[in-house]
């Protein structure tokens, strides 16, 4: 049985705790032990952190510690996955740049807020994706700034209606990459807990975490 830490915090309006438990239970369904935790004081315990599968951080905005950001990156860089979301893994931490660097992105707005958009399905053979169509989502849309050694997965264009220079801006919403030994996924969806009610959403954030476990 794999092994996963989900460590949930940071700015309340992302919903982390209530995301926590909608993934929580999916995890142990697929055979998963799952540690669910509330202080990043959990990336402290290197014994524990090294022998994990996967850590799922739903931890938005907030100040880490440097030994907090160390047990973190060296986890994942020995081979642990990290797998997470919109900003409780997007924009987390936003002074510590080797933390940006290892998700592959940060955000930086999402124009008009709540808005409808669609999300385009760009790699329909990679199993996070496959047999997955384009959908729509009711959802802040991401602007992201995005490490451009990402494999994206899937897209979403701005129609310019929120901010007109950026009309046809085509923006990753998914990807996977690697940190040294970690394989790492990002979705940019999930701005709520009732946005994983969307199908595609909450199966991509699944595959994407069974993809990344070690």
């Amino acid at each position: 049985m794999k092994k996963a830490l989900i460590v949930w915090g940071g700015w309340e309006g992302h919903e982390p705790k209530q995301c926590a438990d909608i993934f929580a239970p999916l995890l142990r369904e697929h055979d998963f032990e799952v540690e669910v935790s509330d202080t990043l004081d959990s990336y402290l315990d290197q014994e524990k952190m090294l022998a994990l599968d996967l850590v799922v951080p739903i931890w938005t905005m907030g100040t880490i510690t440097r030994e907090q950001e160390k047990g973190l990156l060296d986890a994942i860089a020995s081979g642990v996955g990290l797998a997470g979301w919109h900003g409780g893994m997007g924009d987390a931490f936003r002074n510590n740049t080797t933390y940006q660097w290892m998700v592959g992105g940060q955000w930086v707005a999402h124009p008009g807020n709540i808005i409808d958009y669609k999300v385009n399905i760009t790699n329909h053979t990679d199993p996070i994706t496959a047999g997955l169509e384009d959908f729509s989502m009711h959802s802040e849309q991401y602007y992201m700034h995005v490490d451009p050694g990402n494999e994206v997965l899937a897209t979403t264009t701005f129609d310019g209606a929120h901010a007109g220079w950026v009309k046809g801006t085509v923006m990753p919403v998914v990807w996977k990459r690697m940190w040294q030994q970690g394989r790492v996924f990002y979705s940019s969806l999930g701005h709520h807990a009732s946005d994983f009610s969307v199908p595609e959403a909450k199966e991509i954030q699944l595959r994407g975490m069974q993809w990344a476990a070690r």
